[in-house]
Order: structure tokens, then sequence, then C-alpha cells
């Protein structure tokens, strides 16, 4: 079976899927929805706060509490995330540097435990509250 040049190696995959999370970490983080995937139960997020690896966009699963349809693009949330890191083997690492350019060492998962819609208001005194 000849192989795609973008494909890695199956070892590399191995790695990837046999990582094991850390205990969580729970961040605090503010920014807005982009995208919500109502059939898979997650989120994308713009945070204006970075994560550990420098991101300010994730995705986050969403608890069996929170629907999809209660959460809404384009307003402001303070959102509390369990962040889960898996390392990776350090073959892994120097393979995905030098044959791929990319540079990771860790796979991330981000659940949200809860979203709070924040009264954010403008100077405008035509400025409407957000209400939930």
């Amino acid at each position: 079976m000849v192989k795609k040049k973008d494909e890695l190696p199956d070892w590399v995959m191995d790695d990837i899927r046999n990582a094991k999370f850390e205990k969580p970490e729970s961040l605090t983080r503010t920014g807005y929805i982009l995208e919500v995937y109502e059939g898979d139960k997650k989120i994308d997020v713009q945070l204006y706060e970075s994560v550990e690896d420098g991101r300010h966009i994730v995705t986050l699963d969403l608890p069996k509490n929170i629907k999809p349809s209660d959460c809404r693009t384009g307003v402001v949330y303070e959102f509390e995330i369990n962040m889960l890191k898996a390392s990776l083997g350090k073959k892994t690492v120097e393979f995905l540097k030098k044959e791929k350019e990319i540079e990771m060492s860790a796979i991330y998962q981000f659940d949200l435990n809860k979203l709070m819609l924040m009264d954010v208001t403008t100077d405008d005194s035509d400025s409407q509250e957000v209400e939930e």
C-alpha cells in the first residue's frame, strides 16, 4: 500500500492516540463564541487571554448541562475550562519538527465547565443590556 506524502507514520499516530492526559488544570478566560457545533456538542471560542500553548482559539467540549442552542455567538462570556494536557514522546516531537515543520510537544483537550454571560456595556448612551 502506498502512503500519501502528508500521512503520518503508524508509530506517530500510535503515540498521539495513546498519549495519557495529566490531571486537568482549571482555567478562567473571557472571550466569545465563534461557532456552535450542535451535533458534536462543541463550540469554537476566541479567547482574549491565551492558553498554555499560546492559542487564542480553542474548541471546547460542552458539558451535559449546557445545550448548544443556549450558546450565542458574538457576545462576551467568561469561560471556566478544564485543560487536559498529554505530552508526546521525544521521538514523535522530533519527527513532527523535522519532517512536518510542526512544533508540538503535547496535545490538549478543553472541556467547558461553566459559561457566564458578561455584562459588557459601552459609553454609548444608546447601548442595550444583553439578557440571557
